[in-house]
């Protein structure tokens, strides 16, 4: 009896604080998306410009993947980011078929600035904090980043 109350509670703990991560997350991407308007690119964009920058080169379909989207949209997507000359297509040498995208030293430079500007903002904010407060999100910082690297599915 003892052992279930505690695996309920445990149970209570971790969907509560999975909700407040979660909300904290949400929040947290949607202040520092203000940044972002100063690329001049919309937030689809910026985030297929980001995949590629650091996941590239990458075909059309491993990029609708990563950005869970249709290949059509992905289509649209890097046709704009190709017009913009942050990216560029090129034959991929596995499949005669198939083009792998790479983000252009144009690409490279505006997610840079865009990554800097946000990163910015946040550390002016995390500067303003106690150092306990501080010391707190490294650990937490630490966590989440274990938590990311967990396969999907166990």
């Amino acid at each position: 009896m003892a052992g279930d109350r505690a695996r309920l509670k445990d149970t209570q703990t971790a969907d509560r604080t999975a909700d407040r991560l979660h909300s904290a997350a949400i929040h947290l991407l949607r202040r520092l998306r203000r940044e972002d308007e100063a690329s001049g690119l919309t937030a689809p964009r910026l985030s297929a410009l980001s995949v590629v920058v650091y996941g590239g080169p990458l075909t059309l379909s491993a990029l609708a993947d990563a950005e869970q989207v249709r290949a059509p949209t992905i289509t649209r997507v890097v046709a704009a980011l190709e017009g913009m000359g942050l990216v560029s297509r090129e034959a991929d040498p596995a499949d005669g078929r198939a083009a792998l995208v790479h983000a252009t030293p144009a690409g490279i430079r505006v997610l840079g600035e865009a990554r800097t500007r946000r990163l910015a903002v946040l550390s002016s904010e995390i500067k303003n904090l106690p150092p306990d407060d501080v010391a707190t999100l490294v650990r937490a910082a630490d966590i989440i980043e274990r938590l990311v690297r967990l396969p999907e599915h166990r």
